[in-house]
């Protein structure tokens, strides 16, 4: 099939260049977005005269039949077709002839293919959204179920100070918070329609730019043709965003990787979401998890991708901007399937409260509340660590906790110590009276999810 724009040309292409050429294998996924842009166009064209409203009618009409059949799978991807902007132009063009060859009056594959990612980045990151809001929805009922679920919070992943398994769930539910006021704040710069900004330098037909902006729900159109079609901030920046939620899923799946372990033991994952071992019948594999840490790097990779093809372009187009959609569609097929899995995975396993407990009371992780103790009491804080440091390294050599001293080996250390120590060094006692904004205290916790629910609730609105 002659190339619609071979006009210039004596030779045809050769196979090993449209084989390299091609990106309708990939861009295929943009035909909805492609032929909604066109059709907006088309409209556009016919009331502005630039074309005869009969035409421009026959055009919308005949587009609206391609798309269904597309959706249908009555019509298949061709090989013989660049990319989809030439594979719906072909089709249409082959059902209703010189009509279809003036669609495209008025407008460049630059500007299109533009306009195209922006639709379809724009529609995906209402997806993600939504799934994140998805996930911190879980985590909010996980907390609101563990608000007094005593379990070691770590530095260094050595056992620091007690916090709840709730507390816990609220850190990553706010790490997820950040990851939707990003994608929120990427939707609004990019919320700018590039049509009309032809191949780099506008058009001398008397195109109306927001007529086809308010079609498309654009916020506004792009100030400036070579910007217009040159702009991939976008790709980077949702790149961007995506590796940073993927690092926050990571991050999770590797605290699950480690709770589930004999060694830990605080969680049972479910065999519906577990994979076992070849060889060695007793295991239970937290291969979900392990994935997700995994393609975390892939995600990386896309962000890297955008930012090393785009760095040395001079305006306008040029075709390395080809390889954004390769890059923008795995790291949104990558994180979307993470998080499709991710949720009803947490969903379904079991938080183990007395494994927790039972690691807690052991490395003194309620040092800092034996050493505030003596402070309260008047002791310089210093003072206060110092002699506390030396009770642990007593328990140490005793194999005790700091609950099992006797008041007289307390006393030994200092005459502060009074038998209302071990309420201020019980596990309950140390997380119940951490109060402070943003602490482990059940009622504060209780406040981070109200915090979160109000938040989840107020944002879904962008969705729609």
């Amino acid at each position: 099939m002659a190339k619609m724009w071979a006009g210039r040309f004596s030779k045809t292409t050769d196979k090993t260049v449209d084989d390299f050429n091609s990106s309708l294998p990939f861009d295929n996924r943009l035909y909805r977005e492609d032929i909604t842009g066109s059709t907006a166009h088309a409209k556009m064209l016919g009331k502005q005269g630039i074309i005869p409203q009969d035409e421009a009618d026959r055009i919308v009409k005949e587009l609206g039949v391609i798309l269904k059949e597309i959706e249908e799978g009555k019509i298949a991807f061709s090989d013989d077709a660049e990319d989809i902007h030439m594979f719906v132009e072909q089709i249409l063009t082959e059902r209703i002839g010189d009509a279809g060859k003036r669609l495209h009056t008025s407008r460049s594959r630059n500007d299109q293919v533009a306009l195209d990612m922006r639709l379809y980045v724009k529609k995906e990151i209402r997806n993600i959204h939504a799934l994140i809001l998805d996930m911190m929805q879980e985590l909010n009922k996980s907390a609101a179920e563990h608000t007094e679920t005593v379990m070691p919070g770590y530095t260094h992943l050595q056992r620091a100070q007690p916090v709840t398994f709730g507390h816990y769930m609220m850190a990553y539910a706010n790490m997820l918070k950040r990851d939707v006021k990003r994608l929120e704040n990427t939707y609004e710069l990019m919320d700018e329609m590039p049509l009309g900004s032809g191949a780099l330098a506008g058009t001398t037909y008397p195109i109306d730019r927001d007529y086809v902006r308010e079609q498309l729900g654009f916020a506004a159109v792009t100030e400036n043709s070579l910007d217009g079609v040159s702009d991939r901030d976008y790709c980077i920046e949702l790149c961007s965003d995506l590796s940073i939620l993927m690092m926050h899923l990571s991050r999770l799946s590797e605290e699950i990787i480690l709770w589930c372990s004999w060694e830990f033991k605080f969680i049972e994952l479910d065999d519906a979401f577990s994979t076992g071992s070849s060889i060695m019948p007793q295991k239970k594999n937290p291969d979900v998890c392990e994935l997700i840490r995994g393609k975390t790097g892939r995600v990386y990779g896309a962000l890297m991708t955008c930012l090393t093809f785009l760095k040395g372009l001079p305006l306008a187009y040029n075709k390395d901007m080809q390889e954004d959609k390769e890059a923008v569609f795995d790291a949104i097929d990558t994180v979307k399937m993470c998080l499709k899995v991710l949720k009803p995975m947490f969903e379904t396993m079991t938080v183990l409260p007395e494994n927790m407990k039972r690691a807690a009371s052991r490395g003194f992780i309620n040092a800092t509340d034996c050493a505030d103790y003596l402070t309260k009491k008047g002791v310089p804080f210093r003072d206060a660590y110092h002699i506390t440091g030396q009770l642990v390294g007593e328990c140490v050599k005793k194999e005790k906790g700091l609950g099992d001293l006797t008041l007289e080996e307390f006393k030994a250390h200092s005459e502060i110590f009074g038998e209302d120590v071990y309420h201020a060094i019980d596990l309950s006692t140390c997380v119940k009276e951490r109060k402070s904004f943003g602490g482990p205290a059940p009622e504060e916790v209780e406040r981070q999810i109200g915090v979160i629910g109000r938040f989840i609730e107020a944002h879904r609105a962008f969705e729609s």
